[in-house]
């Protein structure tokens, strides 16, 4: 999960290096879908590396859906749709911050879902700090969200 317009250079690369890392675990990459920032460059990274890629979209429609994406699911929720794509994941990684990545997170944690922040800052590591002590860990690349997933996981 992560910013699409307001994506930094920096979100994009390590969302980019992200998406591959998580092909070639084996695992599937699940975002917003759409063509435009943290989504299409983790959909891209993870396509390049042979990954499958499932992309839920705020539309209706399938228009805006990322290159990418092999498994577009439509939904026409909107910003809704970030409880689907939560309640879909077995750990949602926050790979830079916005209001919708914000929500995302804040979802996750009160379903229960493990979070791994990369490259959020430290104001949103203090933050979820605050609100849910020991349920959010930090990952200061994509090799080591990666790492901190498969511990979760267990492989």
């Amino acid at each position: 999960m992560g910013p699409g317009d307001g994506a930094t250079p920096a979100d994009l690369d390590n969302a980019r290096a992200l998406g591959g890392r998580i092909a070639r675990a084996g695992w599937t990459l699940l975002t917003g879908g759409q063509a435009v920032g943290v989504m299409d460059a983790a959909s891209r990274g993870a396509a390049e590396a042979g990954g499958l890629v499932v992309g839920v979209l705020p539309q209706a429609d399938a228009a805006h859906a990322s290159p990418s994406v092999q498994v577009a699911i439509v939904t026409g929720l909107g910003h809704a749709r970030n409880v689907v794509n939560v309640l879909s994941s077995d750990v949602v990684i926050a790979c830079g911050l916005g209001l919708g990545t914000l929500s995302e997170v804040a979802l996750a944690l009160k379903a229960g879902r493990p979070v791994v922040l990369l490259g959020c800052g430290a104001e949103a590591e203090a933050l979820f700090a605050r609100l849910a002590p020991g349920r959010v860990t930090l990952a200061a690349d994509p090799d080591a969200a990666v790492a901190t997933v498969r511990a979760l996981l267990g492989t």
